[in-house]
């Protein structure tokens, strides 16, 4: 444990004036704090704080800082109260205590619900101050180097669980990348312990003779360069076990069969000499196809820059190289520490960070905790691509990003009112896949608003979010809707006219708050006319008499229509019970009910959209198939033959192709659901005489 005046004289020798006074202040307040209290391994509490500020005083961080991770766990553990700490240390510091405290009384019922609250309220703290953020990120480092000693392993499971998932990504965001790798190290030797010990193991078998190996890679690639007059530091090493283990399972292979378990880093003194360096390196190897990144022209979110490429060495081995400058290996190494080691101006979340701004919303939009974490973990996990505003604004989404998610990242409002974008000048679907370096206009219109398909292609936590919110919303409105549409049903066809205090009444026998929950019950089935009549006239003849009138309801065949409305089924798709639907208002009036996957949609975003379901008991329905047959004779008869034993009928044939070998067929069919048709279409591809049988202009999950 670093001794009082060893702890000053780091920050000292880095940041000659740091404010000495207050280091040691804190050191002696948490000190005397946390008193005789000790930790699973046995050793006093304070050691730990001291060692987190240690971590950080390798970041060179400032005094202020510093003073947070001596303090920083005082209010939890301690007497010691928010008001003291800012009495002694000033409002900065215990706003930073008060932000990095861990909420261990907090109340859950499962680990996601204390996941993700802890990290709700963290998002928050560090959204004020990124330091917060460094602090956190140093204590759990220090406290999983110390997992060891905890005793319970589902306790050590559980704390390496929540660094996988929350921790390790939030280090790589910000660039701290020997924190990602060693949280993400010491946690695989907890989640899986066997796969660790033989990665660990193997590597150690390699490294008999393999350290020689990696030495002689790096002296060649240290000549090669100071031959072409590039002076560079060159150093290699083995890939961290938790990498190795992820690349085996991601490609299914075993550890011998991976090629490119060793990476070289070569720092060079301009960026100029960077890409001259790569240069020369592609002249001497192969490169590896695809395997080229370059993060100077185009730095990753966090600020991280430099040249990555893979080449085959020797004896087919691949050998993954880095190259960059010493200030971009300082941001590599530092992250956003770098900038605070080296005085560069301090970083506020709408700056650099803005992706913790995303997080943020994303708390306000998340209806559990299972959805908030699943959120969090898409913004912070996904590799990166570049687009552009017309004006040329830069924003980074995860790769599989589409225009929608473009407009949410540059506004909540833009991508709601999202119709359309031109990708590089052209008009493409919202549902388009995003490509380096697009250049993205979104076209919105004020009428419009989030649709329910979206959610098939948006890919970030904050568009998610902001859609499921939005239909939330409007699935309530709806809901209430036709419950009100139901209950005004039941009232007109009762022989009284009702008071208020009868419907006040009512509401207390069902145990409802107001209408709006009556008709919420109403809407989704909760209470029957039956049950409704008898809270509004109780025992009474009236009573007896409306439910004689009002008879049976018929059957709602979509619902989130308002019953009664009359519908079409859009001959475009075809849809049939089982396929996912919406229903659109028609511009000449009337609704019409496509399956969500019709083609047609892509142009109809300017329409008044209806999130709709097949009601309980739909069936029967008009399917449109295309069946490709050998040209032979009796082939039409043996596809007619497998239809009827499937209980289907033939509404339509056509002739639409005809060569001598083969014979195309479009066929209309009256199935029963999607399933049925499924299975109609599996029976007829394993026929001899079929060559291909799909469902046309409709939905994709039948074909």
């Amino acid at each position: 444990m670093l001794r009082q005046y060893e702890l000053v004289e780091r920050v000292k020798g880095y940041d000659p004036e740091a404010d000495e006074a207050l280091l040691n202040r804190a050191y002696v307040f948490s000190m005397h704090a946390h008193g005789s209290q000790k930790r699973a391994s046995g050793d006093p509490y304070f050691s730990h704080p001291i060692e987190v500020a240690g971590i950080l005083t390798d970041l060179h961080l400032d005094d202020e800082t510093i003073a947070t991770a001596i303090l920083h766990d005082t209010i939890e553990d301690t007497v010691a109260t928010p008001e003291e700490i800012e009495a002694k240390f000033g409002p900065s510091v215990a706003r930073m205590v008060d932000g990095v405290t861990k909420l261990s009384k907090i109340e859950a019922q499962t680990e996601n619900q204390r996941a993700a609250e802890n990290l709700r309220k963290f998002l928050l703290a560090m959204s004020d101050d990124i330091r917060v953020l460094l602090v956190k990120l140093a204590d759990r480092l220090h406290n999983m180097r110390t997992l060891h000693h905890i005793a319970k392993p589902e306790k050590r499971r559980r704390i390496a669980r929540e660094t996988m998932d929350i921790y390790a990504p939030l280090a790589e965001r910000i660039g701290m990348y020997e924190f990602m790798n060693e949280m993400q190290t010491l946690a695989f030797q907890q989640l899986e312990p066997e796969a660790y010990e033989s990665i660990t193991r193997r590597l150690e078998q390699l490294q008999t003779g393999g350290s020689e190996r990696i030495e002689n890679i790096a002296g060649g690639l240290k000549q090669l360069l100071e031959r072409s007059g590039i002076e560079a530091e060159v150093s290699g090493r083995e890939k961290h076990p938790y990498s190795i283990w992820r690349k085996m399972s991601e490609r299914h292979v075993s550890m011998e069969q991976l090629t490119d378990i060793m990476a070289f880093r070569a720092i060079v003194e301009t960026e100029e000499e960077c890409y001259r360096a790569l240069g020369i390196i592609h002249r001497r190897w192969p490169m590896v196809p695809g395997r080229f990144k370059d993060y100077i022209s185009t730095p990753k979110r966090n600020g991280y820059r430099s040249l990555h490429t893979s080449v085959i060495h020797s004896e087919n081995m691949r050998v993954e190289i880095q190259i960059r400058t010493r200030e971009m290996h300082a941001q590599a190494e530092f992250g956003l520490a770098a900038h605070w080691a080296y005085k560069q101006d301090a970083v506020r979340p709408d700056t650099q960070v803005t992706w913790i701004r995303d997080l943020v919303e994303i708390l306000d939009t998340a209806e559990s905790p299972e959805e908030l974490l699943e959120h969090t973990r898409m913004a912070m996990y996904q590799d990166r691509i570049f687009a552009f505003t017309p004006k040329g604004e830069l924003h980074q989404l995860p790769k599989g990003a589409t225009p929608i998610d473009f407009a949410y990242a540059v506004h909540t409002d833009l991508g709601s009112q999202a119709v359309g974008a031109k990708v590089n000048g052209r008009v493409v679907p919202l549902r388009t896949e995003l490509r380096n370096g697009d250049q993205v206009q979104i076209l919105r219109s004020k009428a419009q608003e989030p649709q329910s398909n979206w959610l098939n292609f948006a890919v970030t936590g904050k568009a998610q979010a902001a859609i499921r919110r939005h239909l939330r919303h409007k699935e309530r409105e709806e809901t209430l809707a036709l419950g009100a549409k139901l209950y005004d049903d039941i009232v007109a066809r009762l022989p009284v006219t009702l008071s208020a205090a009868a419907v006040e009444d009512a509401l207390k026998r069902l145990g409802l708050s107001d209408e709006n929950a009556l008709r919420d019950a109403i809407a989704n089935g909760k209470l029957d006319d039956e049950a409704v009549i008898e809270a509004l006239m109780p025992g009474t003849a009236a009573g007896a008499r409306a439910k004689q009138l009002l008879g049976q309801r018929a059957p709602i065949l979509i619902e989130g229509l308002t019953p009664g409305v009359a519908f079409d089924l859009a001959e475009d798709c075809l849809p049939v019970p089982g396929d996912r639907i919406v229903a659109l208002r028609k511009p000449g009036g009337g609704i019409e009910v496509h399956a969500i996957s019709c083609p047609s949609l892509a142009d109809r975003y300017d329409a008044d959209w209806i999130d709709v379901a097949w009601g309980d008991g739909a069936e029967g329905g008009t399917a449109r198939i295309a069946v490709t047959l050998k040209n032979e004779p009796g082939a039409l008869g043996a596809i007619a033959t497998i239809i009827g034993a499937h209980k289907a009928n033939i509404l339509g044939l056509r002739l639409d192709n005809r060569d001598t070998t083969f014979h195309t067929n479009t066929i209309d069919l009256e199935v029963r659901d999607a399933t049925h048709l499924m299975r109609l279409l599996a029976a007829l591809r394993a026929a001899d005489v079929v060559n291909a049988a799909q469902r046309i202009d409709g939905s994709a999950q039948s074909n």
